[in-house]
């Protein structure tokens, strides 16, 4: 192999890299960002905030004497507060016993606070993480729009060789005879989708120039790629948003069901497929993998998938999303990723599910590539969902997390004092070969599932 053939490969590589190198530091400032703001305001001095670790790069002082740094290596970050010996928030002996003999010194350092700043100050980060996340999808509901009712086309899908005589602006009344539910009701808009006929061409009764009238358009569901999941079967033979899968081993199909069911009966097989692109017929082959997803009621089911997401066979026009319902969606949202986190986490543990669901920092590092090269928006959405991830990560009541920490301030309230120093540096020391034990199986999943 030549140097040239490698030039792609090491340009995708500093792509990922450089995606999850910014993707990771604006979640890192946020989460450091509450111990730090919090921990000021709880009358706690910050000595040093730091974007990543060892040599030191940038560095300035501000006007309270905290120095803001950027670090050689870009993968995570601290604030050192006034009396820890470290990042891990471990106590400086020294300096404790120097500010001892000045209250207000005392008050001043991370130890010498008393409990409610620390434990306000320790709970801030992933507090900041959840809240990032929620904003950050209200954001992006609010530039997305919610579907206008009735429906209503914004635009049409672009399909080989199927009737498409449906205009941007036309109200969708009925289709196949089938009246148009409210987006709003999703028990009608499934039992709608359920009872449209199965057949490429159906009419459309839809309102246009204030007439009301019938058109043929395509099945509303075909075989359309809307998005492309990372690091699916479908990304590795690099299908697209915007394919249309129009055969699987040499089966012609029209909607996107029939793809679901010859992906869901393969058990594995590899698949023939025929993908239209800008005109062109491609053949693709590629073999479905066994995904584990959660169900509405809770748990887990497991199915072959090759990893796309479907559409509509047209866009449908949007109005602005409320500010309240922008906020409610993205607590809705943060919510969700958190309990099906929580989910999946005990269903690896109890061996319902494979741990190969776990991914470590490879499989982070090609998602945040793989979202970046999808768009700005989808990017964006994948750092919110990586943001609640942190943010529970680092509840999780493990000694050098921040759950940990207010598990020993949970016990100081409890009898009245702390831990003793020896406990706690044999805990934190527990604790730190945990994450690392932790780190290397999920790096292990990254390299071996």
């Amino acid at each position: 192999m030549d140097l040239i053939s490698l030039i792609p490969q090491f340009g995708g590589l500093i792509y990922t890299l450089l995606a999850f190198v910014v993707a990771l530091s604006v979640i890192v400032a946020v989460h450091e960002y509450g111990h730090y703001i919090v921990g000021r305001w709880s009358g706690i001095h910050a000595e040093v905030f730091s974007l990543g670790f060892g040599p030191v790069l940038y560095s300035r002082v501000d006007k309270r004497g905290t120095r803001w740094q950027v670090a050689a290596l870009p993968f995570g970050g601290y604030v050192k507060f006034l009396g820890d010996a470290n990042a891990a928030s471990g106590k400086d002996e020294e300096t404790m016993a120097q500010a001892a003999v000045d209250p207000a010194q005392l008050r001043r350092t991370m130890h010498g606070a008393p409990l409610w700043a620390r434990a306000a100050t320790v709970a801030a980060g992933p507090m900041f993480n959840f809240v990032m996340s929620i904003l950050v999808f209200a954001a992006i509901f609010m530039s997305r729009g919610v579907a206008m009712d009735p429906l209503t086309v914004g635009a049409v899908v672009e399909l080989p060789g199927e009737v498409q005589q449906l205009q941007p602006g036309d109200r969708v009344v009925g289709i196949g005879g089938v009246q148009t539910p409210e987006f709003d009701d999703q028990a009608a808009w499934n039992a709608f989708t359920d009872g449209l006929p199965r057949q490429p061409v159906l009419d459309y009764t839809v309102r246009r120039d204030g007439q009301e009238r019938v058109v043929q358009g395509p099945y509303l569901f075909p075989p359309y790629v809307s998005q492309v999941s990372p690091r699916s079967a479908a990304m590795d033979i690099e299908l697209q948003a915007g394919d249309v899968i129009i055969a699987v081993d040499g089966s012609p199909i029209f909607a996107f069901d029939q793809l679901k069911e010859a992906v869901e009966g393969s058990d594995g097989r590899v698949l023939l497929l025929d993908v239209w692109r800008d005109g062109q017929t491609l053949e693709f082959a590629l073999a479905p993998r066994r995904t584990d997803e959660p169900r509405p009621d809770g748990g887990f089911v497991t199915h072959w998938r090759i990893g796309i997401a479907g559409g509509m066979a047209i866009e449908p026009a949007t109005e602005a999303a409320g500010l309240t319902e922008a906020i409610s969606g993205g607590f809705t949202q943060t919510g969700r990723i958190i309990t099906s986190s929580l989910s999946g986490l005990w269903h690896m543990v109890t061996g319902a599910i494979s741990t190969c669901n776990m991914s470590g920092p490879i499989g982070i590092a090609e998602t945040s590539g793989a979202m970046a090269a999808q768009g700005a928006q989808s990017f964006i959405w994948f750092i919110a969902v990586l943001s609640t991830a942190v943010g529970l990560l680092n509840l999780f009541p493990i000694p050098a997390l921040d759950g940990g920490h207010l598990v020993f301030y949970a016990y100081e309230a409890v009898v009245g004092k702390p831990p003793s120093d020896l406990v706690l540096r044999v805990l934190m020391t527990v604790g730190i070969g945990l994450i690392l034990s932790l780190m290397v199986f999920a790096l292990g999943n990254d390299l071996f599932c």
